[in-house]
């Protein structure tokens, strides 16, 4: 069975930096692409970053570009995202996922889907004043 927990979430203020992290178990961890979501309240679930299933691949949103690092740790099965420059408006419950079929893919078109990915977290929230 499938596990991800997220950790690291809270409160900053704007320009500051957080650290996202997801403990991954069930399954081969490096076998499979892993994402990042968030969900402000009110709002859909919105694809933040995605990273292949080496670490050599990584994608992300247009709004977070520049700001924010995916990076995984195939020895621990673990995935972080590295925030900076936070801003009020990254304010969101943060999903960590892994995709459900193992299918190797580094197109960022595939990171990005929603539906790619079949086991999520529980979500940790984030939250950025101004």
């Amino acid at each position: 069975q499938v596990q991800l927990v997220e950790s690291g979430g809270g409160l900053v203020q704007a320009g500051g930096s957080l650290r996202l992290s997801c403990a991954a178990s069930g399954r081969t961890f490096n076998h499979y692409a892993m994402g990042w979501f968030r969900q402000a309240p009110g709002k859909e679930r919105m694809f933040v970053g995605g990273i292949n299933w080496s670490g050599g691949t990584t994608y992300y949103a247009d709004s977070v570009k520049g700001r924010f690092t995916i990076s995984r740790d195939n020895a621990k099965n673990m995935v972080y995202l590295q925030m900076n420059s936070l801003k009020p408006e990254d304010t969101a419950v943060y999903y960590c996922a892994q995709e459900g079929t193992r299918t190797y893919s580094s197109d960022g078109s595939y990171l990005e889907q929603r539906g790619n990915y079949d086991y999520w977290g529980q979500g940790t929230q984030v939250t950025v004043s101004s």
